[in-house]
């Protein structure tokens, strides 16, 4: 991700501008000490499956720790961003309802 000196990346499996979707689904991956530095917030409702390892996630007001197993369910405009401190990768599987609008269903 952009300005994250290689510490977050993410890996896409559906094209979000792909219309003939209304999902997006990426792994998202931090690397120890990667960090969302600022909370931010998305219109629509998602998913979050940790996949592996262990970070705080700041929800709303609160910071919580997450670790493999744990599912998340964000309302739209949650506030929210994440901090990895562990000593291995975090990883997550992100689901977002996507196109909505492109396709006419709201």
């Amino acid at each position: 991700m952009p300005n994250s000196n290689g510490t977050w990346f993410t890996k896409r499996f559906v094209d979000a501008n792909d219309v003939r979707h209304d999902m997006h689904v990426n792994i998202v991956t931090f690397q120890p000490g990667g960090v969302i530095p600022f909370a931010e917030t998305h219109v629509m409702e998602h998913g979050i499956f940790i996949l592996e390892g262990k970070a705080v996630y700041h929800l709303n007001q609160d910071w919580v720790e997450v670790e493999a197993g744990v599912f998340l369910w964000l309302r739209p405009f949650c506030p929210q961003a994440c901090y990895a401190g562990g000593p291995g990768p975090f990883r997550y599987l992100l689901f977002k309802r996507e196109n909505v609008k492109k396709k006419g269903l709201f």
